[in-house]
């Protein structure tokens, strides 16, 4: 089966990057992205294409190069719907924060309004993909609903979830260190399944490609997640440690990496991991394994998170007991907002957490980050519904230049490792700076013997 016009539903972190590669890769595809925002469609087919809604390195030539072609971005869902043999869906699927699940589970009304919406539009046999991080069994309920509510098409549900870390997205795509692709163990399934697969042979050797039941490639999508984040957490929890004894984190961060066994990646610490998919993901295995009764397995996943908490609190109480106990007040700078460097995504970040304990105790807090919108960064801590919106643009501002930022400033807390940071004139930012000047270094990022050298008192996280 050979597949020739493609639907997204969903324009966001996953569905945009996802689509854009796969246009560029396939030419003879059509493939159109569809959302329900106005504003994102809009964005994604400005003509500034530093203007897109999705940053990532990489991704605005791949959108020059497809868009108008084989690539469209489209309000217009139900023609998509029509036009498409195979449909992706890639819509948000956030931590319910209402209800049964509440805090854990996963929040599937978007995913059922799309299999409704696809039910009611069909009229020729559809794949429907899932894209979205999806609980066990999920394929099962978007089944019934299309095969309960359709116009008596038949539909092949596969499962095939992304992999992408932000910052990198492009190229995890294109040299993809697999694809998991699930689907039903019939010949029907097996079609749609050699369908999809064959659409990334196009760029990626087929070794690469793994085929699976629905539900193991459901399961694995939140186990990958799981223990990616328990790796940060472990080493996490490890910094505290070395700030009490001497030890260096870093040091013995590359000690273990060497160990053939465990391997270096993700063994950096930080503030904390943020992002769209390490607690969602884990939360959901947590309230998955708890609904089956397993809860040794659900309390051991949850310290992962935990942990993470813990760090961010940790950093945020840090700063306040080093500046004599009290920042009532005192103007404290964060650099970086976004939860990584090299992508304007701020869900979940550490900056979020520690800006709100820090906004607790008054500070005043100003904000830099290359990437963010002022509208952005804004939205994040109202969301926390900790005080009213009105109250955090009074204590908390947002500017563009680094350098403004920092005049008369207590403190400076780094959040986010963009690479920018390090070439900054630290000497020039010192001068400007109350003294004493401290630098409270989340990320890791500089180097403490030179801080130290232009007068700062510097704080790195893991070292003491």
């Amino acid at each position: 089966m050979k597949i020739t016009k493609i639907c997204c539903i969903g324009a966001g972190y996953v569905g945009g990057p996802t689509m854009t590669v796969i246009a560029s890769q396939c030419p003879d595809i059509k493939v159109t992205v569809v959302d329900l925002s106005k504003e994102r469609i809009d964005l994604w087919n400005h003509t500034d294409l530093d203007k897109l809604p999705v940053y990532e390195p990489g991704l605005k030539e791949l959108v020059a190069k497809s868009r108008g072609k084989n690539l469209f971005f489209s309000t217009e869902i139900d023609k998509a719907i029509d036009e498409a043999e195979m449909i992706f869906i890639s819509v948000n699927t956030p931590t319910k924060t209402y209800g049964k699940g509440k805090g854990q589970a996963a929040d599937l009304k978007n995913i059922e309004l799309c299999a409704r919406n696809i039910a009611k539009v069909a009229k020729s046999n559809k794949i429907v993909v899932e894209k979205s991080t999806l609980p066990v069994r999920t394929a099962g309920a978007i089944k019934s609903i299309l095969d309960n509510t359709g116009n008596g098409v038949d539909f092949e549900i596969l499962s095939n979830p992304e992999f992408l870390a932000e910052g990198t997205a492009v190229d995890d795509l294109l040299n993809a260190d697999r694809v998991l692709i699930g689907g039903a163990e019939t010949a029907e399934g097996q079609v749609a399944k050699d369908a999809l697969s064959s659409i990334y042979e196009n760029w990626l050797p087929k070794d690469r490609i793994l085929q699976t039941n629905v539900w193991s490639s459901e399961l694995s999508k939140l186990v990958a997640n799981a223990f990616l984040a328990q790796r940060v957490s472990s080493i996490n929890s490890i910094s505290a440690l070395c700030e009490k004894t001497d030890a260096n984190v870093a040091e013995v961060s590359r000690a273990i990496g060497f160990d053939s066994r465990i391997g270096s990646k993700f063994l950096n610490s930080s503030v904390g991991f943020g992002g769209s998919c390490f607690q969602k993901d884990i939360l959901n295995l947590v309230y998955i394994a708890q609904s089956y009764g397993l809860q040794e397995v659900a309390d051991y996943w949850e310290q992962v998170i935990i942990m993470n908490d813990y760090q961010k609190r940790r950093f945020a109480d840090n700063i306040v007991s080093t500046l004599y106990n009290t920042v009532s007040g005192k103007k404290i700078v964060f650099y970086g907002w976004a939860f990584k460097k090299d992508t304007n995504d701020t869900r979940e970040s550490a900056a979020i957490y520690v800006a709100d304990a820090l906004l607790d105790e008054k500070a005043e807090i100003i904000i830099f980050d290359p990437k963010v919108p002022e509208k952005q960064i804004y939205a994040d801590l109202d969301y926390l519904g900790t005080r009213s919106p009105e109250e955090n643009r009074r204590l908390l501002k947002v500017v563009n230049d680094p350098m403004q930022a920092a005049e008369k400033a207590h403190a400076i807390a780094i959040l986010t490792e963009w690479d920018e940071f390090k070439s900054y004139d630290w000497k020039n930012i010192y001068s400007k700076m109350l003294k004493p000047a401290f630098v409270f270094d989340g990320r890791r990022l500089l180097e403490k013997e030179t801080m130290e050298e232009l007068g700062f008192e510097y704080y790195k996280i893991g070292q003491s």
